[in-house]
């Protein structure tokens, strides 16, 4: 069943659990993450991000993942990851995403708000959901973004001014967690989040969820997180699963690949404390 984030989101947000926002990069991992949600009756986020169309075109991910969410018995959201050019986003919505997320995190204040209303103004008229970003979740080695950026901690009173200014219906919000892999473990600002969580009033989102630590992202989940990304360690538990033995053929090692996912968001929907929503 194709739905939009925004019907998910706020009721993550009120009964304080969080929704995993899966990145697939072909149909084998979107029909993983289906077919995952599916078995447990939970809610899923298929995303796909911009930063993957040099493997996959929008019109390919439009296809795949519009016919996963739509025949899944369970509700899926299709969701545009990481848009950072007007004309894919708008372009997205035209294919028939029912989510899109605007980047402007490394604009400036004012530009970041300036682009995200125009997102959300263009995409409320089709129905579409919006996220959006203030702060910026920085990025290690990841197959997502070109190129290696710092994190920008996000500021309460401007993460509460810029929802109220451009009506999105989710913000991204930069704790302490980073795109990709990287060394260690995170020190999230639990205190940052709880204290964006009592002033901000749309659903929250937490970028570079891989490798955060499974504690740390329940805690999030439970302090008013209500949507957590996640790429990366589905990456790494297929690579993983490729790796392990020798297989007869390219189809016996696809279904390894595939269950190795499926694994890992199993895993998750029990971290994130996932409930099962009936629309």
């Amino acid at each position: 069943m194709l739905v939009t984030s925004k019907e998910l989101l706020e009721i993550a947000k009120k009964e304080k659990f969080a929704i995993p926002a899966a990145n697939f990069f072909d149909s084998s991992s979107a029909r993983a993450y289906v077919k995952t949600a599916e078995r447990l009756n939970k809610p899923l986020i298929l995303a796909f991000a911009q930063g993957h169309m040099t493997r996959l075109s929008l019109e390919e991910s439009a296809v795949i993942g519009g016919f996963y969410a739509k025949n899944a018995s369970v509700p899926v959201v299709l969701h545009l990851d990481h848009g950072q050019d007007e004309e894919v986003i708008k372009k997205a919505i035209d294919l028939g995403f029912s989510s899109v997320m605007i980047d402007a995190s490394q604009d400036v204040y004012e530009e970041n708000v300036r682009r995200s209303k125009v997102i959300a103004d263009y995409a409320h008229k089709f129905g579409v959901s919006v996220e959006a970003e203030i702060g910026h979740v920085g990025s290690g080695t990841s197959n997502e973004f070109e190129e290696t950026t710092q994190s920008i901690y996000t500021e309460v009173e401007q993460a509460e001014k810029f929802a109220k200014e451009t009506g999105v219906d989710s913000l991204a919000v930069s704790i302490g967690t980073a795109h990709g892999q990287y060394k260690g473990e995170p020190k999230i600002s639990f205190e940052r989040l709880n204290e964006i969580h009592e002033q901000v009033t749309i659903p929250l989102v937490l970028h570079g969820g891989s490798s955060s630590g499974d504690d740390n992202l329940a805690k999030c989940a439970k302090g008013g997180i209500a949507k957590i990304n996640i790429f990366t360690d589905f990456c790494l538990a297929a690579t993983k699963a490729i790796y392990s033995k020798q297989y007869e053929d390219i189809f016996e090692q696809r279904e390894a690949e595939e269950q190795a996912i499926e694994k890992t968001l199993e895993h998750y929907y029990k971290v994130f404390g996932t409930k099962e929503i009936t629309i």
